[in-house]
């Protein structure tokens, strides 16, 4: 992958090669940004940037047998871990190596992928995938052996939040003192959730949201007309992975707005209502048949939700960028019941639920628990 084929970011790409043109790479660096910003496809551009000895700021350089190497992901002295989880092909023992041929068809088709997107792709989007022991083992073993074509070595650990404790403490002592010309990038959207004994030993790069005019212009040049481009790139809110969703009609937040407005509407009619009661019951069961990463990404949808609604309740619509596209709810008429008295007490109920979605609490519990004080919640009277 080429720095010119990731979206923005100049000033990141222009400290990284800085970096590598002075000899001065960091051996274990962490890459935060939220999903669409570009953090893999920068941190696989950079790799290639090393491995291929490019210089001056661009990866496209005379070693064209290096570069279309990288291009495909073959090349021996690039490695990477994911999440993963057994599935109908692998049975036990679940690795990264066993997914290879998945993961390079998904770079080159969705490099801005969100971790849905790749397992749904593998098959496993009802389970929760993580990178454990036996990962951090093959990790170990590949980097105690010497580079393959006498550079760096590159290692690239995508979702590093989704690292157990066995396998971050395995891989300690390596991102400490990894051996002579081995680079570890470590690609995450959430560094509250890396062990500060990792985060420590690794230089950060936070990753800003894509600015909307980086994100309309790729869409035009995918065909889609200004306007239009606009719109979504405003709608997208720096992530170019919902852009290019919102504009193929696949993204998952056409279906969690659904929810979300039969949720609401049931929870406003429940309060001295039976009926509305079991329509709640009803939508708990409904959302609980779906996989736990599908429950998580549809609470942490509901959190930004509540969030535009209160920022346009409190008049600051140029902030909002969040638009519903069911017919007869209009979220500036639901914004006045999300004020300084409940928008606390409803954030915090759903990272309760999500914190147990996590931990394998029973789906129906969560949600039937969390509708009925959503109930009371959004019947509270502002001050």
């Amino acid at each position: 992958m080429l720095f010119k084929d990731v979206l923005g970011l100049s000033h990141l790409k222009k400290h990284l090669t800085a970096t590598a043109d002075s000899g001065r790479v960091p051996h274990a660096q962490l890459f935060v940004g939220a999903e669409g910003t570009g953090t893999l496809a920068l941190a696989i551009a950079y790799a290639q940037y090393l491995l291929c000895q490019n210089i001056d700021g661009e990866n496209d350089g005379e070693n064209t047998v290096c570069n279309s190497k990288c291009n495909t992901l073959a090349h021996p002295d690039l490695h990477f871990a994911f999440p993963v989880a057994n599935s109908d092909r692998v049975k036990s023992h679940a690795v990264s190596d066993l997914y290879l041929e998945e993961w390079r068809k998904f770079v080159r088709e969705q490099p801005y992928g969100n971790l849905f997107d790749w397992y749904r792709l593998i098959g496993i989007e009802k389970k929760q995938g993580q990178i454990g022991v036996d990962e951090a083992q093959d990790i170990v073993k590949k980097l105690s052996l010497k580079s393959y074509e006498g550079g760096y070595k590159v290692f690239i650990i995508w979702m590093a939040e989704k690292m157990n404790i066995p396998a971050a403490n395995k891989l300690l002592k390596l991102i400490e003192e990894p051996p002579e010309k081995t680079v570890l990038l470590l690609v995450t959207e959430d560094e509250g959730q890396i062990i500060n004994t990792i985060k420590s030993r690794c230089q950060l790069l936070h990753f800003p949201p894509l600015a909307e005019d980086v994100i309309a212009n790729a869409l035009i040049k995918k065909g889609l007309k200004e306007a239009e481009a606009n719109r979504l790139a405003h709608e997208a809110n720096g992530n170019f992975n919902k852009a290019l969703d919102l504009m193929n009609n696949d993204s998952e937040d056409l279906v969690f707005e659904k929810w979300f407005v039969q949720w609401v509407r049931s929870a406003f009619k429940a309060k001295g209502n039976k009926a509305a009661i079991h329509d709640l019951l009803n939508w708990s069961d409904e959302v609980a048949k779906n996989g736990r990463e599908v429950q998580k990404k549809f609470l942490n949808y509901c959190s930004g939700i509540i969030r535009q609604a209160m920022l346009l309740n409190y008049s600051t619509p140029d902030l909002v960028y969040a638009k519903i596209h069911v017919d007869g709810f209009d979220l500036k008429k639901f914004a006045p019941f999300i004020h300084e008295n409940n928008v606390l007490a409803i954030t915090k109920e759903l990272e309760d639920a999500i914190y147990h979605v996590e931990r394998n609490g029973n789906p129906k519990i969560i949600f039937t628990d969390l509708s009925i004080k959503l109930t009371r919640l959004l019947h509270t009277k502002a001050a």
